[in-house]
């Protein structure tokens, strides 16, 4: 009997090689590589959608086409019947694209979809293959969320040879896979969720939705620290990768983009978890910003531009006096590591020192804020805290902090001020550089250049 050859594969970058090392070359991580058995085609054996190399994109053209040629209007998008999930696919499903839906155990990621298959499928073709749950597991939580189940045609399967065999037959237009992790080929010799299966079996599913113009909608299951689990290959291989947050404490489930060659990166989608499923929250800001009545220090709100759209969010801080050596600096929602640079910059351009002082950062709402405009509004947070005295309700901040205590300009600052003016704030600090021509009616505008002209603004 001949041996079974094998090799082994970086689960960060998909690099192979013939035996086992402690770092990978190409992506110089330390302990990635994991053992894969290889093993030939059977004679006879044929995948439908997956044989031959025809490449992650579905069938290879063999003729050259002018770019300015191709013709936009075939690939009209289709509604998911979610405003929030369109928003963050850049405007709806595209036929022939594959999208990857990750998130923690108990987000929702199930929930959307099958909240979102049902709705489709009053109008459209849909199938639904769910490899963890049984069909009657999945009709018990559709009962339960009262949705329409007439037209949702369901299979309980985990071989992709049978469900790209079963997908040929139905011609669907919408492919839901939950999830990807469950599937496997029956020519590849590791079990299912390895690295070898996870990638081969998203790649054949690729191959079928390019080539049958299909969109497929797979469910990914995360690591303990966030990332999608699986080798790095499988987000190069899809068109969209979203991940579901939220925690098990919150009834917000946040749904932002990381990937999308459709739309805007890192575009930010807000859903209710309800007892009849997930709705969706239209106007996102007027849920962070439910604040208590009584003025408090250490409160101030910011507007953060998230994808498309300017987001206002409120930001509190806490300072107490340390009895360590060495004060915590604890940033929930923001970079730890900037928290500590920006008290740097406000001892030594402010000259207010938090060197004694343990620092809590927290932002309302469990958004995580992923740009610099925040800096402005958290050094002011910190020092309302300091010297205990309450910003007022109506004030809202943005603005980049600089090494040598200059305040720099953010994008789309004229959107972020009209933004805050619509709900109802009347005072501004923003950097010199978005001050506009013209403000809002009813709003005041403070544009500075340095820390210490926002902290006489005060």
């Amino acid at each position: 009997m001949a041996k079974a050859k094998s090799a082994f594969v970086c689960t960060e970058c998909g690099a192979e090689y013939s035996k086992w090392q402690g770092q990978c070359s190409s992506c110089q991580e330390w302990n990635t590589l994991s053992e894969v058995r290889l093993s030939a085609a059977r004679p006879g054996a044929s995948t439908p959608g997956a044989s031959g190399r025809s490449g992650y994109a579905g069938n290879l053209s063999r003729e050259v086409v002018d770019l300015g040629n191709v013709d936009l209007s075939e690939v009209p998008r289709l509604s998911s019947t979610f405003e929030e999930f369109d928003r963050v696919l850049g405007g709806g499903l595209v036929p022939g694209s594959a999208v990857l839906l990750g998130g923690h155990p108990g987000a929702g990621k199930s929930t959307l979809l099958l909240q979102t298959a049902c709705k489709l499928a009053q109008s459209r073709q849909v199938l639904y293959v769910t490899g963890e749950e049984s069909l009657s597991q999945v009709a018990m939580r559709a009962h339960r969320l009262q949705l329409p189940t007439r037209g949702l045609k369901m299979l309980a399967e985990t071989s992709v040879e049978t469900v790209l065999a079963v997908a040929e037959r139905e011609r669907p237009e919408i492919l839901v896979i939950d999830s990807i992790q469950t599937m496997h080929l029956e020519d590849i010799a590791s079990a299912p969720g390895g690295v070898a299966q996870v990638r081969e079996s998203a790649a054949a599913l690729t191959r079928f939705a390019k080539r049958s113009n299909t969109v497929l909608l797979l469910v990914g299951h995360v690591t303990k620290d966030g990332t999608l689990a699986g080798p790095k290959v499988l987000e190069h291989m899809i068109d969209a990768s979203l991940l579901l947050e939220g925690g098990a404490d919150s009834r917000f489930r946040t749904l932002r983009g990381q990937k999308n060659r459709f739309g805007a990166v890192n575009e930010l989608g807000v859903f209710a978890m309800l007892e009849h499923g997930l709705k969706e929250v239209k106007n996102p800001s007027a849920i962070f910003l439910s604040r208590s009545e009584a003025l408090a220090s250490g409160s101030l709100v910011m507007v953060v531009w998230e994808g498309t759209r300017p987001l206002l969010v409120e930001v509190q801080a806490l300072l107490d006096e340390s009895a360590l050596g060495n004060p915590r600096r604890v940033a929930v929602g923001l970079d730890q590591n900037r928290l500590a640079m920006l008290l740097a910059v406000l001892h030594r351009h402010g000259g207010l020192f938090t060197g004694d002082q343990d620092v809590f950062l927290n932002v309302v709402g469990g958004v995580k804020v992923l740009e610099t405009s925040a800096d402005l509004a958290v050094l002011l947070a910190v020092v309302s805290s300091l010297q205990n005295r309450p910003l007022p309700r109506e004030l809202v901040v943005f603005g980049e902090v600089g090494l040598s205590g200059e305040i720099r300009p953010v994008p789309s600052g004229q959107e972020r001020i009209v933004e805050a003016a619509k709900h109802g704030f009347t005072r501004a600090i923003v950097p010199s550089g978005n001050a506009p021509k013209r403000a809002p009616a009813g709003m005041e505008v403070v544009a500075v250049d340095k820390l210490t002209d926002a902290l006489e603004a005060l």
